[in-house]
């Protein structure tokens, strides 16, 4: 590991060129104004940055470098991607009156920035994210709404990043645009025809009404406030490997009495319990919280209208527990909890009852009290088991890893993303963003392995 961390210690990005690519055939005539829908504005505005890391499947060793068929032909593909998701290549405002972003889409255009490494790709240190986040792997321009960065490595291997800004939609929207994106680059028929209608499919009842726990889990907020959330705890970014057989052993642990739990019920039982370990006494309790997309959960008189929509419709569902009850609790009894929890928001009147919250609320955005870090220690899971990984070819092969990252420097909490590994094994890619006591006291056993070039095959 020692000589791992001096390697990457050198490592180092060149910015070389800068594009900006427009849809090919847009289609609107004149720049329309996409208003955002009442779930749009529980998005934060956070970037969301998805990373992808290739082989060297196309390019001869006798000619190094030879990079260029490679960004033109994802140049191309994207141009063409962009009619079908043209709020992508929009711009992201402020409206003046209501304070809320709103998405000008006149074709402004994504950015795409190509850069070169000076290491090969077994070189990256791949466990710490801090280390080639914002500045070196991820382009921030606040001007645009999507932005990718092509990375070339002495090896010839390449990195992909995208990173969007979660008023454009939630991991479901831009999972469907990925795939359209590497469908195309490979001259295939599209899988998805996207539904930009916001504001017609997810409406307001009249007159809005909601439950009042509510009005304990959200908050209306400024940008600014997000901005600036109360860290107390430096956060450390960190990438691990879970292996099949741990997963298996969790979920088989969970199963009693004839319950049955899901895989993300143990691991996220499991991972409560650790919580534990790394919160200091003066805490009498810690919450857990679980990100909930609400398709196929919302007009189940139609369950595939929601299937192409593009946009945010995700929830959060919260569970507090007291430290003594984690502390004796059983991964059964812990999982009971969080499988009730996630039940609770996973139906349509959840996601109609927030609508409304949100309606009764504007203008302005609302974000949960727990990512404000208005409620204590909190450890905040999402599940991207459908995100696609393996599949995402552009016609160079498939990736030896896809994830997600983030560039946030302030989180009122802890926050994991699990995703299926590139491999296709049933292990699993966990990114986190954690606090040096939780990553310490999950790195303390067998199950959180820190990824490695060996978890990647490189």
């Amino acid at each position: 590991m020692e000589r791992h961390d001096s390697i990457d210690s050198k490592f180092e990005v060149n910015f070389t060129r800068k594009y900006t690519v427009k849809a090919t055939n847009h289609p609107l005539s004149n720049p329309n104004v996409l208003a955002l829908s009442n779930l749009d504005l529980l998005s934060g505005r956070f970037p969301v940055t998805y990373f992808y890391f290739y082989r060297n499947n196309i390019i001869p060793l006798n000619i190094p470098n030879d990079f260029k068929p490679i960004a033109e032909s994802l140049k191309i593909s994207l141009a063409t991607t962009l009619s079908y998701y043209y709020p992508f290549a929009g711009r992201i405002v402020q409206n003046p009156d209501t304070s809320e972003p709103e998405i000008i889409c006149d074709n402004s255009g994504a950015l795409f920035v190509e850069a070169n490494a000076n290491i090969p790709l077994k070189a990256l240190n791949f466990y710490n994210l801090d280390n080639f986040l914002r500045g070196k792997l991820v382009t921030i321009d606040p001007d645009f709404g999507l932005q990718i960065q092509l990375t070339y490595y002495t090896c010839g291997g390449i990195s992909i990043t995208f990173t969007f800004d979660h008023a454009l939609g939630d991991a479901s929207s831009f999972g469907k645009f990925l795939v359209c994106w590497s469908e195309i680059a490979q001259n295939k028929p599209i899988s998805c025809i996207p539904c930009h209608g916001r504001r017609t499919k997810l409406c307001a009842r009249s007159p809005p009404t909601y439950h009042p726990s509510l009005d304990e889990n959200f908050a209306k907020c400024t940008m600014e406030e997000i901005m600036n959330i109360p860290t107390p705890k430096i956060l450390l970014k960190r990438l691990y490997f879970i292996d099949e057989s741990s997963i298996n052993w969790l979920q088989t642990l969970a199963c009693v009495d004839g319950k049955k739990r899901t895989k993300i019920e143990a691991f996220s039982a499991y991972i409560w319990k650790t919580m534990v370990k790394a919160i200091g006494e003066k805490h009498a309790t810690c919450k857990m919280g679980w990100l909930v997309d609400g398709r196929g959960r919302m007009y189940k008189e139609d369950e595939n209208s929601m299937s192409n929509y593009i946009g945010n419709v995700l929830s959060v569902a919260f569970c507090e527990a007291s430290m003594e009850d984690l502390k004796q609790g059983s991964v059964p009894e812990i999982a009971n909890k969080v499988h009730k929890a996630i039940s609770q928001v996973a139906n349509e009147d959840h996601f109609m009852d927030l609508i409304d919250w949100i309606e009764c609320h504007r203008p302005g955005l609302v974000l949960s009290k727990v990512v404000l870090g208005q409620d204590g220690p909190a450890l905040v899971l999402s599940s991207s088991r459908r995100f696609p990984v393996g599949e995402l070819d552009f016609g160079f092969g498939s990736p030896v890893l896809g994830t997600v990252g983030s560039t946030v420097e302030r989180l009122g909490v802890a926050y994991m993303n699990q995703r299926p590994s590139a491999c296709g094994d049933g292990s699993w890619t966990v990114s986190a963003i954690l606090w040096p006591e939780l990553a310490s006291a999950l790195e303390s056993d067998s199950i959180f392995q820190p990824m490695t070039v060996n978890h990647l095959r490189l």
